[in-house]
């Protein structure tokens, strides 16, 4: 390695998220790796004549923002769909929907991402806006769908009688009939029936994907769901030299799972690349408060009658998982209920009582609404909280469904930021894209400024500094790479971030305002402003 940097960044206000070394004004790279940080008089030396130098003009250079909780492909491929969420009313989503179609002519379905909920509710009101062709649109949150009936008519599901999967609700009228309203599984029997982008069409996507993560400061993610297919697909990009993006990527176990079928999950983790990399699996143990699929310890708010059993047992989800755990892989588990959460940690006591205990870090993902008495539970079983800041409502005033769903009694220990941080557990943070914006900037100004939905709520706020080593080193931790990124550290991965403010200088509010000037991964710029 040369003693010249080929980038050093100098006069900035760096936030390190090492411990030892919290502070930095300058920071230099070679190659991939970082090779100093500390003051502008100590890199004089490195500079060479092939020596890039950045003022960083006092503002905050960061490591990457690692978002913790992503969905790259199925997001990417939703790039190509019409895009509904700013959509508020009826006439909206009419104009929205026939100027795509009409730009998509020879695209034999009308598909759509992004809902809120309350905009669409019946087949009818899509009939009235496109009745000749196949329409879908799917809810933000990914659960939910609508479709036109002859959607419903070509998935065989507008009358009743169809068999279909566990924890899937086709909703239907007085005369049985299919409403127009999927969810859960119910939803993915149409949407299976759209047509797909092939290989080629995929990967331009995710280059499309990727440069707008990169732009907003993020170099790696969490992946929620994957297989090989889509494991190879991110490998082949890396091979072609088109990764911009580092990917963690799991094995989705279904309810039909065998322990069979997990050597796949083994295969994928035997994919080790510096941008895509294998080694977990991910469950779903229930659904969401929007649609009535969340578990819950004791009846919804708005709908008491409504009965929720969870997607997994806990005997099979504990059997699984223990399969899981023999293999050494890492779990997520979907879990926004409060009996999906304490159902998911029990899975995991048990499972340590079966295999002994080990350096696994499992996670519970999501943690929407969150018992008590489980809080110091994530410290003692040594279990990741992967949290999602934009997924709580901002204020009484902007909720959607959900603080209805929840009611006033749940409101204290919903996204309990800081009730879990100060109960230990260690807080991993990120997005659900595309539920949610991947702008993390937009996660620290939530972090920082959320209100109580009602006096008398305790505050879940998070300090910023809490916040960022949630999106850094923690996340970092929370894929066993806290020794190679999500701090700036001599020796690290060049993943580094350069925003246009000092955000320890600026007012809480003025948080979302701020943007990147520059990407780094791999000590290559990915974006500059």
């Amino acid at each position: 390695m040369s003693s010249f940097a080929d980038v050093i960044i100098t006069n900035a206000n760096a936030f390190t998220a090492d411990a030892r070394n919290p502070c930095a004004e300058a920071v230099a790279v070679s190659g991939d790796r970082i090779i100093y940080v500390g003051s502008n008089s100590g890199v004089e030396g490195m500079r060479g004549s092939g020596t890039r130098v950045l003022d960083g003009g006092g503002n905050t250079l960061l490591p990457g923002f690692i978002d913790s909780h992503f969905h790259l492909l199925w997001g990417s491929i939703e790039l190509a769909d019409a895009q509904l969420q700013e959509v508020k009313s009826q006439t909206e989503i009419r104009n929205v929907l026939l100027a795509f179609a009409a730009e998509n002519k020879t695209s034999a379905w009308v598909v759509g991402n992004g809902l809120k909920y309350g905009v669409i509710s019946t087949r009818q009101e899509l009939d009235a806006i496109i009745p000749d062709r196949p329409v879908y649109l799917e809810a933000y949150d990914g659960h939910t769908g609508w479709a036109n009936t002859t959607a419903l008519e070509l998935a065989g599901i507008l009358q009743p009688g169809k068999a279909l999967g566990l924890n899937s609700v086709v909703v239907r009228d007085e005369s049985g009939l299919a409403s127009g309203e999927l969810r859960e599984g119910a939803k993915q029997v149409v949407l299976d029936l759209a047509p797909k982008p092939n290989e080629v069409r995929k990967r331009e996507l995710l280059k499309l994907a990727m440069r707008q993560i990169n732009a907003a400061g993020v170099t790696s993610v969490h992946n929620m769901n994957g297989d090989m297919e889509e494991m190879l697909t991110y490998a082949a990009m890396e091979d072609a030299g088109e990764m911009t993006l580092r990917v963690y990527v799991p094995y989705w176990v279904k309810p039909e799972a065998t322990e069979e079928m997990l050597d796949e999950a083994v295969a994928i983790r035997q994919i080790q690349g510096e941008y895509a990399r294998g080694g977990a699996v991910k469950f779903f143990m229930d659904g969401v408060w929007e649609s009535y699929t969340a578990l819950n310890l004791e009846p919804y708010a708005d709908n008491p009658n409504m009965k929720v059993d969870g997607i997994w047992s806990l005997d099979d989800f504990t059997r699984m998982a223990a399969a899981c755990d023999k293999r050494d892989l890492q779990i997520f588990v979907h879990a926004c209920g409060d009996g999906a959460v304490r159902r998911t940690l029990d899975g995991y006591e048990r499972l340590q009582r079966l295999n002994g205990k080990r350096d696994s870090r499992h996670r519970v993902e999501h943690i929407e609404v969150v018992h008590p008495d489980d809080m110091p539970r994530f410290r003692q079983l040594g279990v990741i909280a992967s949290m999602q800041l934009l997924h709580s409502p901002m204020s009484a005033q902007d909720a959607d469904v959900w603080l209805a769903r929840t009611g006033p009694q749940r409101w204290p220990v919903s996204f309990a930021w800081r009730a879990l941080k100060n109960a230990g557990a260690t807080l991993a943070l990120g997005s659900d894209w595309t539920v949610a914006s991947f702008n993390p900037l937009l996660g620290l100004h939530a972090a920082l400024n959320r209100q109580r939905w009602e006096p008398g709520d305790p505050d879940q706020r998070l300090s910023l500094e809490e916040a960022l080593i949630g999106y850094t080193r923690e996340a970092a931790y929370a894929e066993f790479q806290e020794h190679q990124k999500g701090q700036l550290k001599e020796g690290y991965l060049a993943d580094m971030v350069l925003l246009s403010e000092n955000i320890f200088k600026i007012a809480p509010e003025e948080l979302e305002k701020v943007s990147p000037l520059f990407t780094m991964v791999a000590g290559k710029m990915v974006y500059e402003a």
